[in-house]
Formats: structure tokens, sequence, C-alpha cells
């Protein structure tokens, strides 16, 4: 049994979840296309997602979080996923 959740209803949740709107919309536009990519069909889990997620207002921040383990974007998308959020400098990164 699973529910089909639209953009507006996963920002609403994600927002409640320490996501930014636009972050909650960047998410959400790239599970959607992991779904497609892959023929699978995710279970809607905010807590998982924030779990396995977390946004950082710009890279510094990010790598202070991981004691300073990459110095680029192309270093941290060596070794997660990262999704940019457009028109800003805060980004998305998959945990490692």
């Amino acid at each position: 049994m699973k529910d089909t959740i639209n953009q507006n209803q996963f920002v609403d949740t994600m927002t409640d979840h320490g996501f930014s709107y636009e972050g909650s919309k960047a998410l959400f536009d790239h599970l959607e296309q992991y779904e497609q990519d892959c023929d699978h069909e995710l279970e809607f889990d905010p807590i998982a997602f924030r779990c396995e997620y977390h946004e950082f207002k710009d890279i510094e921040e990010a790598r202070d979080n991981y004691s300073n383990d990459f110095n680029t974007l192309d270093e941290l998308r060596d070794r997660t996923t990262v999704i940019e959020i457009p028109k800003s400098k805060r980004l998305i990164i998959q945990s490692y």
C-alpha cells in the first residue's frame, strides 16, 4: 500500500523536518528523477529522508560538517550525491 505524494505535500512535510522551501523542492525533484531512472518507487518516509540528506547554506558549511574532507564541489560529488539548489549557494548532500 503506497500513497502518491505531490510536490506540495512533500514540501510542506519536509519544511517541517528542517529543509528550506527551495531545498524541499530540489529534493523532491531529485527523488522523482531517481524513481524514473531506476524504475523503483520510493516509500515516502520524511524521517528517513531527513537522516539520509542534509541541507547546507553553502559548501563551506558542508565542509565544516565533514571535517574538511573535500575542497571543491567536484571532490564532494566524487564522494556522494550533491543536489544544488537553484538560485542560491545552498546544497543538499546525501550522507556518507
